[in-house]
C-alpha cells in the first residue's frame, strides 16, 4: 500500500503568521491562519482536512461494507463535523459526527444501521483517530 504525502509550511508567529498546506497529489493546496484555525477566517485548517479524510474514508468503508453483505449501494453521502475545544488550556479534537445518507435497495433500516455502526469502527481514519473522544454516527437511509 502506498504512503500519502502532504505538507505544511508556517511563517511567523502563532496570530500573525500564515502558512499554507497542500497535498503531494496536488489535488489542494491552501492557504490556513490563526483565524482560520480558531475563528472564522478564511482559508482552510488542519480540522477541516480531517473532517474530508474523515468523511471520505468513511463513504467508501460503508460502500465496501455494504457490498461484503451483498447490497450495492447507488449513492453514500457523509459530511464530517470535528470539533476543536479547549481543554485543559490545550486546543483538543473533541468530538466527530459522522453525518451520512445513503441510498441502497433493498436493506432494511435495521440491517443498514448494523452496517454504518460497522463501517464507522472499522473506517481507517476512524481507527486513526480512536483518541478523540466520541466519534459519533447519524446514519439515515434514503430512497
Amino acid at each position: 500500500m502506498p504512503v500519502r504525502k502532504a505538507e505544511a509550511v508556517w511563517e511567523g508567529g502563532l496570530r500573525s503568521g500564515k502558512g499554507t498546506m497542500k497535498l503531494h497529489s496536488q489535488a489542494f493546496a491552501g492557504p490556513y491562519s490563526f483565524p482560520s484555525r480558531f475563528e472564522e477566517g478564511e482559508g482552510t485548517n488542519p480540522e477541516e482536512l480531517i473532517a474530508a479524510a474523515h468523511a471520505g474514508c468513511f463513504s467508501m468503508a460503508l460502500s465496501a461494507a455494504l457490498e461484503r453483505e451483498g447490497y450495492t449501494p447507488k449513492r453514500v453521502a457523509t459530511e464530517a463535523r470535528v470539533h476543536l475545544e479547549m481543554v485543559e488550556g490545550r486546543p483538543t479534537l473533541t468530538r466527530i459526527e459522522l453525518v451520512t445518507e445513503a441510498e441502497v435497495p433493498g436493506i432494511s433500516p435495521e440491517k443498514f444501521q448494523e452496517i454504518a455502526q460497522a463501517a464507522k469502527e472499522g473506517c481507517p481514519v476512524s481507527r486513526a483517530l480512536a483518541g478523540v473522544k466520541e466519534i459519533a454516527l447519524q446514519a439515515r437511509l434514503v430512497g
